[in-house]
């Protein structure tokens, strides 16, 4: 098991309670226990908010439950959960030193409206820096369901748990794919309208690897409504809960973001989500022409995918270029001169002598500046939003890489460089 100020660390690094990061590390060594019991190995899929932080996105919101569509109905057994998972529990506690009490789990079985049977089980845990005693864990809790359609087969994902005891060749599950998860998460926006809904729908819209998916994003979709018996989510279907899912904006999301955003930037997207949906017109992120840079030959720089992220510097300005927020940086010049600059981040590019550079709007100005990331002495991210006038390069591509792409100046609005 790790150390206790191992998540400490990362906690304060991550503007997060320490008891956030310490579930966000039992949860990867839950996973490794199903995936690697033979009973669950090929029947169990993975969905939902934890799907997309463990399995897709890095800089993303943290999230608490285990969501699962069971291929296999006869698993939604209370009995057989109880063995299973006192099974993996052991398994868990030689890998990690976790425990995972077996007499503390409750899987309680429940009929849906449509007269299937469901289950919601709850796991205790005892981490690095748990201070409870047996009686007064932290839990996990499990939403299975074998009352769904699964459109894409499902792929096996590699798991992010970047901590010092990731098991030797990592860990994997199976899952829903990139475009199901999606369309899942579409279809729980249009029935419930929760404030995490809306935050994982517009971060898919947004994400580069999303622009040429909005055909196959509606044709899982509809075969999803379809089987639920509802119709095909709209606008006007969502303007009905937008106070309600307003309220509960911050008390949902802000323990698990470094920053939160702003609601309204977020819901002011959804009419430009819906007509990306109904291939009315392209993803707002492809229209956008891209910063001008300053020197020829740069090529756009990726962040390796950490899984846990750590938040340094680039990291927090990356998190803030995802959430659409603006960052203060503190900046040393060539001679020496500090000053702090609001920039809304767009890309991080690297020249042919190997420098990396940030590029940004400055504001008030407005004008394009860049920065040296040497030089960057820290960054902070602010609760300012913006809405973009060149695409966001700046965001990391989780299930599909694109190329490094070259990017040649442009003569309109030349960049100022920060020397």
């Amino acid at each position: 098991m790790i150390p206790k100020h191992e998540l400490v660390e990362l906690a304060t690094q991550a503007n997060l309670q320490t008891h956030v990061v310490e579930k966000d590390y039992v949860l990867g060594w839950l996973l490794a226990g199903i995936h690697q019991h033979t009973a669950f190995h090929k029947t169990w899929v993975f969905k939902g908010g934890t799907c997309l932080k463990k399995c897709y996105f890095e800089t993303y919101r943290f999230s608490e439950d285990l969501d699962f569509t069971l291929l296999d109905s006869s698993h939604i057994n209370k009995e057989f959960l109880l063995a299973s998972f006192a099974e993996i529990a052991e398994w868990i506690y030689e890998q990690s030193g976790i425990e995972i009490p077996a007499d503390r789990m409750l899987f309680d079985v429940y009929a849906n409206h449509r007269g299937s049977n469901c289950c919601q089980g709850r796991v205790f845990y005892k981490g690095p820096a748990t201070y409870s005693g047996k009686h007064s864990m932290p839990r996990i809790k499990l939403d299975l369901s074998a009352d769904e359609i699964v459109v894409e087969d499902p792929v096996t994902t590699p798991v992010k748990h970047n901590y010092t005891d990731s098991p030797e060749g990592g860990i994997s599950i199976r899952s829903y794919s990139y475009a199901e998860v999606f369309a899942e998460k579409t279809r729980a926006l249009k029935e419930r309208t929760r404030p995490r809904d809306l935050y994982d729908v517009i971060n898919f819209y947004r994400r580069p690897e999303s622009r040429e998916l909005a055909g196959n994003v509606k044709f899982i979709l509809t075969k999803k409504c379809e089987f639920k018996r509802i119709t095909f989510p709209s606008l006007a279907d969502l303007d009905l809960h937008k106070e309600a899912c307003a309220s509960g904006w911050e008390e949902q999301l802000e323990h698990q973001l470094l920053v939160l955003p702003p609601f309204d930037s977020y819901w002011i997207e959804l009419p430009a989500f819906f007509s990306w949906l109904e291939s009315l017109e392209t993803a707002l992120v492809s229209q956008l022409p891209a910063i001008p840079g300053q020197s020829e030959g740069e090529t756009t720089t990726v962040l390796n995918d950490s899984g846990m992220p750590i938040f340094r510097t680039l990291d927090r300005m990356r998190f803030a270029a995802a959430n659409r927020l603006c960052v203060e940086i503190d900046y040393r010049k060539e001679n020496g001169q500090r000053s702090t600059y609001g920039i809304q981040p767009y890309s991080l590019r690297t020249t042919k002598e190997g420098f990396m550079i940030l590029y940004g709007v400055v504001l008030p100005g407005g004008e394009i500046q860049s920065f040296r990331t040497d030089r960057i002495i820290g960054a902070t991210v602010s609760r300012q939003s913006f809405v973009p006038r060149y695409s966001i390069e700046f965001i990391p591509e989780g299930p599909i890489r694109l190329s490094a792409r070259q990017m040649t100046p442009t003569s309109n609005n030349p960049p100022t460089e920060n020397r």
